[in-house]
């Protein structure tokens, strides 16, 4: 059964010269973001992660929600191996499939299948997976003889359908998603949909990122909010989704309340 397990993991990530400056500017006037702080060596750091516990056991659909700059794609990047946490522990049982960027991989001067070959082997599929799962591919996609040509001759709807095809094909054990996958050409999207449904349905887990509130609600049970890198809720998706929504609402009316009360404050001066 698959699992993962999160204890205590914090991501930073040191800034130098002039783009530390900036970005701790930036950042230091934004609602939302990475914190910014120093370590020992005083080097500005962005905060991207900061004590991050939770447990996911095998059947959940964990949405993760927040602001921009929240860390949401930090985390999924950390559970992917991508970024290794500075501190705390991960326990992953399974085998995760990243679904980031779909053409991340794929070579342009490479036919349709050799890229079939090419990106299953970054999924982390052996070679006699891949060349079991060809044919499906190739049907799925409708590139007929396309898929002997070079990807650089191909549209790009063509060429998403081709990356979307692949990286769907594959059955996850963890499936880690950020903001849904695309897939090109509006005649090819009721499919496609129904694709990434059975894709979702063979996962032992999966964890979604996105600001599509419906996407989200269709297919996880289960929310987690960050907020500056830290988790500020945890629970069924509607309780956490309308904990949510009201903290926004009191976000905005602040704002509202700020900018009014401003030029009152100048005139006055």
């Amino acid at each position: 059964m698959s699992s993962i397990d999160v204890e205590g993991v914090s991501v930073s990530f040191p800034l130098y010269g002039g783009m530390a400056r900036s970005l701790k500017n930036r950042i230091m006037s934004s609602a939302t973001g990475g914190r910014v702080g120093s370590d020992r060596r005083s080097r500005t750091v962005i905060q991207a992660l900061e004590d991050i516990n939770f447990s996911v056991q095998h059947g959940e659909r964990v949405a993760l929600v927040g602001h921009n700059g929240a860390g949401k794609t930090t985390l999924l990047r950390v559970l992917s191996g991508i970024y290794p946490p500075l501190a705390g522990r991960l326990v992953i049982d399974g085998r995760v499939a990243p679904i980031f960027d779909i053409g991340l991989g794929m070579d342009p001067e490479a036919t349709g299948y050799d890229n079939i070959r090419i990106r299953g082997l970054y999924l982390g599929l052996t070679r006699k997976e891949i060349e079991a799962k060809i044919p499906e591919i190739a049907e799925f996609t409708e590139l007929g003889p396309f898929l002997d040509m070079p990807m650089r001759t191909y549209s790009a709807g063509m060429q998403t359908r081709l990356s979307f095809a692949v990286s769907t094909s594959v059955d996850p054990e963890i499936l880690l998603l950020d903001e849904g996958i695309g897939a090109g050409d509006a005649s090819f999207m009721e499919r496609a949909r129904e694709r990434l449904r059975g894709f979702v349905e063979r996962s032992g887990i999966l964890v979604l990122a996105s600001h599509d509130a419906g996407l989200l609600a269709r297919l996880c049970s289960r929310a987690i909010r960050l907020e500056h890198g830290r988790i500020v809720d945890d629970g069924p998706f509607d309780d956490v989704m309308e904990r949510f929504g009201k903290a926004t609402e009191r976000h905005l009316a602040e704002q509202s309340r700020d900018a009014t009360a401003a030029p009152q404050s100048d005139s006055k001066s």
